[in-house]
């Protein structure tokens, strides 16, 4: 029996923010997996190493975790104004399924470079030296960032002093600007339901007072204290607790029909990168992952979100956006455990350490918009070639 030998693709593997992914061209991908569809998910679950039943994507570029099992297509520019477009697909672990229900906030950070890098960027419009600004279209959500990418000598600048919890190294610091991230992307408002903070009802697992916002990327924020925890916590606290991750997940099915996202619960199953569960609480003095006492007076509040199931290790980039714009808006149980009041900036304390994110928000008219988010990140190239599959 004879069997097809593997095929090569050109491929960049790339760290942004706190996430790891594999870039692609569009134009350097299999005629098939040039258009969505079953033989783009299915080239990208084999690039990844998915679906794997043992959860360590032996057999593949992913790191069987949601921050590390990513791919990214970057196009020209379909929307004019833009640079490039920038499509995501959040591979997940051990069944079939690629979600391109959103965006990954982390990834975004490497776009700019990847494009810059490969030519898809007028040369015009890059300076040999200083900051080169690269308009994104994320067509996951139809949303513009702009990435602001250090340049030296003609090349991009990686190396720096830049430091960002939750990443060991320093790197070259880039700073994102996520435009008009109150809408979520579907035509929907930034709060759903049209209120800062709803009851939602979970049949068997119980009442909570939420703020379900879609803004970065559609969330659903709970308060630590109803949950019985302290806002603390780091991923074995949750991770290991089977029955904690099923309550999140029933919480987060319920969210997602009250926020329109899906007509039943049992859609949840089938949109697993969106909506975002996470928890808040008051800034107190806790210790990191890595074993850094933070105390009280370096953040505002704390934040743990949860990413294809399972407590993120830092925080992801678009969950960034929706605690900023949450966090700008008086009432919100972001704003509340922030301290209320308006404030056009926050800082927050997460596993692996603290972020800060910018937001300003305004009221059109009866309703909350937020013309942006603004936050800064590294990325790095790890490895570029080509990626092997079998044919």
């Amino acid at each position: 029996m004879s069997h097809p030998p593997q095929i090569r693709i050109p491929a960049t593997y790339m760290r942004g923010g706190t996430s790891k992914g594999v870039f692609f061209r569009l134009q350097d991908l299999p005629a098939a997996a040039q258009v969505p569809g079953a033989a783009r998910d299915a080239l990208l679950m084999r690039v990844i190493g998915s679906p794997d039943p043992y959860g360590k994507h032996t057999d593949g570029m992913g790191g069987a975790t949601s921050s590390t099992s990513k791919c990214v297509i970057i196009s020209a520019p379909s929307v004019p104004g833009h640079d490039v477009d920038y499509l995501y697909g959040q591979v997940s672990i051990d069944t079939a399924f690629v979600d391109w229900s959103g965006n990954c906030g982390n990834l975004s950070t490497a776009v700019g470079p990847f494009a810059i890098s490969n030519g898809l960027v007028d040369p015009a419009r890059v300076p040999r030296d200083g900051i080169a600004s690269v308009r994104i279209w994320q067509a996951n959500i139809s949303k513009t960032i702009i990435a602001h990418v250090p340049m030296t000598d003609g090349a991009v600048q990686e190396t720096g002093d830049f430091e960002l919890d939750g990443v060991t190294f320093p790197a070259a610091e880039i700073q994102l600007e996520f435009i008009d991230p109150s809408e979520d992307g579907e035509g929907g408002a930034m709060f759903p339901t049209g209120h800062l903070v709803d009851t939602l009802e979970v049949p068997g697992v119980g009442s909570f007072q939420v703020t379900m916002i879609s803004a970065g990327i559609p969330t659903i924020f709970l308060n630590a204290a109803d949950l019985g925890y302290t806002g603390t916590e780091l991923q074995p606290a949750i991770n290991e607790d089977k029955a904690a991750l099923a309550r999140f997940e029933a919480i987060r099915a319920h969210g997602a029909v009250r926020m329109g996202l899906i007509d039943r619960i049992e859609q949840a199953a089938t949109r697993q990168h969106t909506p975002k569960v996470a928890f808040v609480a008051p800034a107190q003095d806790y210790v990191s992952s890595s074993g850094r006492q933070i105390a009280a007076s370096e953040i505002d509040l704390h934040v743990r979100a949860l990413s294809m199931g399972k407590l993120h290790h830092a925080m992801m980039g678009t969950a960034a956006v929706a605690i900023g714009t949450a966090a700008a808006i008086p009432g919100t149980l972001v704003n509340l455990a922030a301290g209320g009041g308006e404030r056009t900036s926050v800082r927050f304390g997460h596993p692996s350490g603290t972020l800060r994110v910018g937001a300003e928000a305004s009221q059109i008219d009866g309703q909350w918009t937020v013309r942006k988010a603004i936050m800064s990140r590294s990325a790095r190239v790890l490895m570029e070639g080509w990626v092997r599959i079998p044919g």
